[in-house]
């Protein structure tokens, strides 16, 4: 399983895991491209490849004074092989790369496995924003506290 930094070539494949995976919040097109082209200087696109080197996952992350993850999505076909904590941790490198002390994000309040997910990975609920979703779902705003970077042994 591989993660990399996204780029213009990638816009196709993002768009279509939008589209698959998020349906009527997906976003268009044009915005994934945008991003993927540095028009929106503060966002970064990783992408995760499967065995054959297909793009089969996603994640986006703004980075300013604290990380939003706006976006992580896998391929049902390929979800629970790790390929989303793989993303997770390298939306987690990039925030403390960045300077950030913490990341937020967004989930659904129905979703319970990606809750689940979240809250294995260290997140904690801090608020609800009511009918945040295009189907009036209500969104969990979640936090993960960065700490000072891991030292790893060699």
């Amino acid at each position: 399983m591989t993660v990399r930094a996204a780029g213009p070539g990638d816009t196709d494949a993002v768009a279509a895991l939008e589209a698959r995976n998020l349906g009527p919040d997906a976003w268009s097109r044009g915005l994934v491209e945008a991003g993927l082209t540095g028009d929106v200087p503060t966002v970064s696109y990783l992408v995760a490849l499967g065995p054959d080197g297909q793009v089969v996952g996603h994640a986006v992350v703004s980075l300013v004074d604290v990380a939003e993850l706006q976006r992580i999505s896998v391929l049902p076909e390929h979800r629970r092989t790790g390929l989303a904590s793989a993303l997770l941790d390298a939306v987690v490198a990039l925030a403390r790369e960045g300077g950030c002390d913490r990341v937020l994000l967004e989930v659904r309040e129905d979703n319970d496995g990606a809750r689940a997910f979240y809250a294995r990975h260290g997140f904690v609920d801090l608020a609800r924003r009511k009918r945040y979703y295009a189907d009036g779902a209500t969104a969990v705003v979640c936090e993960l506290t960065l700490g000072p970077t891991p030292v790893v042994e060699v």
